[in-house]
């Protein structure tokens, strides 16, 4: 008499490598409360009386740092983040926006193409230009900034290819 497996146990290798899969990728930053929003820069550009003090997530690549007597403006263009609040850069850009920070940033730490992830208050927003466009930036209080390292950025991405292919060598 033959044993039939049961069907979990087909599963079986499918179900641990999602859980490894699952495992590997490290935890969100930045805890979400109740008054957090998930709208996006362009959102709150267009409207910014509807999310006035309102806390968010938002994550992208530095554009610029501007440094001022008693504060900073840090400039980024603006990605979807992923379930550990690393933006998303294979995806389309959100918006812009400008992140107001208390005191001196040092430009250098926080180059342009610089990737980051902020928690801050909505503040309304701001005119200005990219380029020679006019454009419109949703305004943010950061109160915690972190920047990705390409290490950090590689985390929960496993390093497995596969594919079909010829190669060969030139001499």
């Amino acid at each position: 008499m033959r044993a039939t497996c049961p069907s979990v146990f087909r599963l079986l290798p499918a179900l641990v490598l999602c859980a490894v899969l699952a495992a590997c990728a490290p935890a969100p930053i930045y805890k979400t409360g109740p008054s957090s929003v998930a709208a996006t820069p362009q959102q709150v550009a267009t409207s910014p009386q509807n999310f006035r003090g309102l806390q968010v997530v938002w994550g992208g690549s530095v554009v610029s740092v501007h440094n001022f007597p008693d504060h900073s403006e840090i400039e980024i263009l603006a990605y979807p983040l992923d379930s550990s609040q690393r933006p998303l850069l294979q995806q389309p850009a959100i918006g812009r926006f400008i992140a107001t920070v208390p005191g001196f940033v040092e430009p250098m730490n926080y180059p342009p193409g610089a990737l980051v992830t902020l928690r801050g208050a909505l503040d309304g927003a701001r005119s200005g230009q990219v380029g020679d466009a006019n454009y419109t930036f949703a305004l943010v209080h950061s109160d915690a900034m972190h920047r990705w390292t390409a290490e950090e950025m590689r985390q929960g991405h496993p390093n497995i290819s596969i594919g079909v292919g010829v190669g060969g060598w030139i001499h």
